[in-house]
Formats: C-alpha cells, structure tokens, sequence
C-alpha cells in the first residue's frame, strides 16, 4: 500500500495553536534550533481531523547582542499516522512548517 501524504496544518502565531486542517490523524512534533534558548510544551502529540492544540513557546533570559539570533525558529513537524515520536528521527513521510522566532529586546 502506497504512503499517503500528511494533509495541512494552519499556525496561528500570536496563540500558538495548532490546527489539523486535513480530514486525517496527524502525529505532530516540535524542534527548536536553539534548545538550550527555546522551550515548547507540549513537545509533541496527536491531533484529530480539525483538531487544535496551544502550545506554550518559553524563552529563558539571555544577552539580546551578545549572540545570533537570526536563524532562531521552532519547527512544526507532522505525519499523518498513529503517533510514535521514532517517525520524526528516520526519513519517512514528514511535512515540515517553520515558525521564525521574533525576539522583543
């Protein structure tokens, strides 16, 4: 049987909400560029046909000049099967949303 490809998700940046918007389960995970920076809870899950989630994106203090903050993102990755975290770490079928951070010095 042939893979099918995750359907769409919607962001919407202000809240932090994640939204299925395909007519399929979806298995979701979050990666940060910054791990040490950057926080998100909860780090991954499933969602349902039109299903949302709120995530809770933290930052911890840190020197705004001091370093390069350019390339800072929180990545959405999903697949759409039953989750299991092991899909987001081999080379199967994921779709990819990047969310660049804006930092407020």
């Amino acid at each position: 049987m042939a893979s099918v490809p995750p359907g769409d998700i919607n962001t919407q940046p202000n809240s932090k909400i994640i939204i299925n918007a395909s007519g399929r389960r979806i298995g979701w995970a979050i990666k940060t560029t910054n791990m040490k920076r950057l926080g998100v809870d909860p780090a991954c899950g499933v969602l349902d046909p039109k299903e949302a989630t709120l995530m809770a994106v933290s930052c911890d203090v840190f020197d705004y000049g001091r370093g390069d903050t350019n390339n800072d993102r929180i990545t959405v990755e999903w697949s759409a099967k039953q989750f299991r975290r092991e899909w987001f770490q081999g080379d199967g079928m994921v779709r990819r949303k990047n969310l660049p951070i804006e930092y407020n010095p």
